[in-house]
């Protein structure tokens, strides 16, 4: 027969709130109860029930993680799981499970109540792309904790955090500018691309004035936009000696356009990107990237949210995950 939380209070000579209160850390139990309970509850081999402290704490020990999820999400954006994976291990640690729910900003919009429902999970990690101003409108009222994973992209007071995309355009631009390349230019995504965007100010911050407005390429951020930018950068009367690129989509078209042309990389171009995958070890030569740590953001994002979970009050807005240089052959110049 198992040892239940009465035969504990018995033992230990307590009630059995005071078992279930050192149980559950209440902090108004002295030290002396807390370390006496817990000797019977060794002693014994008690083990407490998981679902009725829950309940009892009106609590489900799951967070809910909210992103658009569309098909094919995994090759287009593979950060999205990287965040998931870091967040899902920051969870298990402290017993917390995630869920996760595809929605788009409209949908969050009309269900937002029913979503942020404490009935059903003790907080939210939202994601950037489902946070339009509606929505941001609602999380900014709520007393439900959440953090939103990437920073909106307009002025706001919701508790967030980011890695540094500007200071990582300022990394690439910088390492180029050490390994003598003077002529550099920037493929980056569509101009509604927040994140090709801040990496282009921190380029444009590492090298003005002397990146000439043709040097700057616009489009989608795939890698025919990386071939025809690069096949248009080639043209020019007095073309550029380094490209970097907003992703490794377009990294992968530029390299493509480079081979064609018949440009050695890196001692006629050299090409630099970011984050290591899914293309940058595989590409022929190797690219030199400025990494960006998905995994450790989603772990920070979780160990955020728990903390909201003791402390509602708290607001964090602030940049993690420092990017960090990978170099490799595409930026190295043979002597």
């Amino acid at each position: 027969m198992s040892v239940t939380i009465r035969d504990v209070a018995a033992a230990a000579g307590v009630s059995t709130a005071t078992v279930s209160k050192v149980i559950n850390r209440y902090p108004t139990i002295s030290q002396e109860t807390i370390e006496h309970v817990q000797e019977v509850i060794r002693k014994l081999g008690y083990r407490p029930n998981k679902r009725a402290q829950s309940f009892a704490k009106r609590a489900t020990k799951n967070i809910l993680f909210l992103s658009e999820l569309e098909h094919g999400v995994g090759f287009e954006n593979p950060h999205l799981f990287e965040m998931m994976v870091g967040s899902e291990a920051a969870l298990a640690e402290e017993e917390y499970g995630l869920l996760i729910k595809r929605i788009h900003a409209r949908e969050l919009v009309n269900s937002f109540d029913d979503i942020m429902d404490s009935k059903y999970v003790d907080g939210a990690i939202v994601h950037a792309s489902v946070v339009s101003r509606e929505v941001a409108a609602l999380m900014t009222d709520t007393f439900f904790p959440y953090v939103v994973i990437g920073m909106p992209d307009f002025s706001n007071r919701l508790c967030w955090i980011d890695t540094n995309n500007s200071v990582a355009g300022q990394i690439a631009a910088s390492h180029l500018k050490e390994n003598g390349y003077e002529r550099i230019a920037f493929i980056g995504g569509s101009d509604e691309d927040t994140i090709s965007l801040h990496r282009l100010e921190g380029v444009l911050e590492a090298l003005d004035p002397s990146l000439p407005v043709d040097y700057i390429r616009h489009g989608d951020p795939k890698s025919d936009t990386g071939f025809q930018c690069t096949m248009e950068l080639l043209s020019l009367e007095n073309p550029p000696e380094a490209i970097i690129c907003a992703n490794q989509y377009l990294a992968f078209g530029c390299v493509e356009a480079l081979r064609q042309s018949h440009i050695s990389i890196p001692d006629e171009m050299a090409v630099l990107t970011f984050d290591d995958f899914p293309f940058s070890k595989v590409i022929d030569p190797p690219l030199t990237v400025v990494n960006l740590d998905m995994y450790d953001m989603g772990e920070q994002a979780a160990k955020i949210i728990i903390r909201r979970i003791k402390n509602p009050k708290l607001l964090v807005q602030s940049y993690t995950t420092l990017p960090s240089l990978i170099e490799r052959e595409s930026t190295k110049r043979t002597e």
